[in-house]
């Protein structure tokens, strides 16, 4: 018995010590928003991808400053022996190969080359370009979080509509239980109601199961563990009345405020600067390299200076036409990306004027379901009064609160449509940051 008091306290301790260290997270929408641009994979991969961008413009710099290189070698003939015969019909003079061994110190400085000047240009313009990718992600993921908020948001409604509908029609079949036994009500009515409700405990257990999905799938998104219980502050409703949906209408689409078409303009830029890097192999290379010798063996016989100065041209003379169709290549590259870049600004147009179109479609339908939510609940509470009174069968009580249910699901549906619509908007305009 002491064993088992012992093991239950020992579990109680442990439950308590998940519970305690288990993260909560209490966030509204812009809460959560700058959790995940903190916390997302994809904005800290995307980070990453900054600092590799700068340390390859580095890189590039660097590939012009001095370079400085030190080396040792060690060299031995075997015995090996020089012959010189300094007079014919004399024997030949031999000289013993001594082992060498020399430590060089070698300095180049790079004076002039067309690849260098260009290449740090492309590293510059793809320092911007990940820039701009970076702002990208930071689109994509603040829109897909706002699409997770929504949907735990709808879910949970939904869960709230059918657990007070179950509750309403519990109620409603307890009262219902003594009308039958005096005769007030037939038994069919009661047993449609029984199998209505039955029928909602169903799909509310499905919603929470749904609610929970979206929660991991909010999780995901936020970049928080899967243990994180997450408390949402906002409300759909609130959202509407701070959203001021309709102002977005107001505002004039441009597309220097579009992020991919930033990201087609700097792929334009880059296009045009890589031509000049292949019309750049057909430059001269000029290098100046200083050389320090010492020789840690020496020979008996040494002709090398210790230091030597210089300077390296290399010109690019003939390259049978290779260069020139690498050339003609990248102006190729050029027309496409132009090509992309005009393409893309019709798609751009055509989506911005189905955007406001859905936004204007979902606002339209949200007003109406906010009316048809308030009929579809009067009708509903006056069926329900006659029921109880005996003057409606059971059936056409289910009918009136599956269109309750309905209504009620629409009303959530065109809240989510709205604010979803005006979020794809932002999301084209640049301005959801």
């Amino acid at each position: 018995m002491r064993i088992k008091f012992i093991s239950i306290s020992i579990f109680i301790l442990l439950q308590s010590y998940v519970a305690l260290s288990q993260d909560v997270l209490t966030l509204s929408l812009m809460d959560a928003r700058t959790y995940a641009l903190d916390h997302n994979k994809n904005m800290i991969n995307s980070g990453y991808a900054i600092t590799k961008a700068q340390q390859a413009l580095r890189e590039a710099i660097a590939n012009g400053l001095p370079q400085l290189e030190a080396s040792a070698d060690y060299t031995n003939s075997l015995g090996a022996k020089i012959s010189i015969r300094f007079q014919e019909g004399m024997p030949a003079a031999e000289i013993d190969i001594k082992p060498q061994s020399n430590f060089y110190l070698n300095l180049n400085q790079l004076i002039f080359s067309g690849n260098y000047i260009v290449g740090i240009q492309l590293a510059k313009l793809s320092k911007e370009l990940t820039a701009i990718g970076h702002q990208k992600t930071e689109l994509e993921v603040i829109s897909a979080v706002s699409d997770a908020y929504y949907a735990v948001l709808l879910t949970d409604a939904l869960v709230a509509i059918l657990q007070k509908n179950v509750e309403n029609l519990q109620d409603l079949y307890q009262k219902s239980e003594p009308m039958l036994r005096v005769g007030v009500m037939e038994q069919t009515d009661l047993d449609q109601l029984f199998v209505q409700l039955n029928a909602l405990q169903n799909t509310k257990s499905s919603a929470e199961r749904q609610a929970e999905l979206a929660k991991n799938l909010l999780r995901l998104q936020l970049g928080a563990s899967i243990e994180t219980e997450l408390v949402l502050s906002d409300e759909l409703t609130q959202l509407m009345e701070d959203a001021s949906v309709e102002s977005i209408l107001l505002d004039e689409f441009k597309l220097s405020t579009n992020v991919d078409f930033r990201l087609m303009q700097q792929q334009e830029v880059l296009s045009k600067k890589m031509i000049d890097m292949k019309r750049a192999n057909a430059l001269p290379t000029l290098v100046a390299f200083y050389r320090y010798t010492y020789k840690l063996i020496k020979p008996d016989f040494d002709m090398s200076p210790p230091n030597m100065l210089g300077l390296q041209l290399q010109i690019p003379l003939f390259s049978s036409g290779m260069r020139h169709a690498q050339t003609q290549q990248a102006v190729i590259d050029l027309k496409t990306t132009e090509n992309q870049k005009a393409l893309l600004e019709d798609q751009l147009r055509m989506s911005e004027k189905q955007l406001r179109f859905n936004l204007v479609n979902a606002i339209e339908t949200y007003e109406t379901q906010l009316t048809n939510i308030e009929v579809s609940r009067r009708v509903y509470q006056n069926l329900k009064l006659k029921y109880q009174q005996g003057m409606l069968s059971g059936m056409e009580l289910i009918n009136a609160d599956n269109n309750y249910l309905r209504a009620e699901s629409d009303y959530i549906n065109s809240m989510m449509q709205v604010l979803n619509a005006r979020l794809q908007l932002e999301k084209l305009y640049g301005t959801i940051l």
